[in-house]
């Protein structure tokens, strides 16, 4: 009697792990974005402010530049191309009037930052020999939660910056 219970709690045990370990490969399947393999850098949100944007339109959205270290020193000194380990981060919310901010003013005239977009994230991490099929750069698109969007969405990354290869496909000027 001791033998099927000791043999049923080997199955149960190995059966757990074996259920672990397949949701824990696809979690981190979920983390890294297609086409590029990029992860969410460690501490993003703390880099230094590159520049902000408002996009109008169908996005009518307001966004944070940032980058890490590199970026920084490359953008203050003014040279590129951009080295390898540069990363580039945008944060976008919708662009939303702000009431509480115009009752004050007596009028509409401030705008704040509202719910995340879709694709909250987006990030250009320069790698010269691992995306040079993309001008030295991988891409990449979360939404809030910190899924990466589809493999379709990435594959039109570069396409868009292509028009800006001469600043080394980033549209983003430093705002000192």
């Amino acid at each position: 009697m001791r033998r099927p219970a000791l043999l049923l709690a080997k199955l149960a045990a190995f059966a757990g792990i074996a259920v672990w370990t397949l949701l824990a490969a696809g979690h981190q399947e979920a983390t890294e974005a297609p086409v590029f393999g990029i992860t969410l850098p460690a501490g993003y949100r703390d880099w230094r402010l590159i520049s902000v944007a408002h996009e109008e339109g169908s996005l009518n959205d307001i966004r944070a530049i940032l980058g890490n270290d590199v970026a920084i020193k490359t953008y203050r000194e003014g040279k590129l191309p951009f080295p390898d380990g540069t990363i580039i981060a945008r944060i976008a919310w919708s662009y939303v009037s702000s009431e509480e901010n115009n009752k004050v003013f007596g009028r509409s005239q401030s705008f704040i930052a509202g719910n995340p977009t879709e694709w909250y994230l987006q990030l250009m991490v320069k790698n010269s020999k691992k995306y040079a099929a993309t001008g030295g750069w991988g891409f990449a698109q979360f939404n809030k939660e910190g899924i990466p969007a589809d493999v379709e969405k990435h594959k039109t990354c570069f396409r868009c910056h292509e028009p800006v290869k001469d600043r080394d496909f980033v549209f983003t000027r430093y705002a000192p």
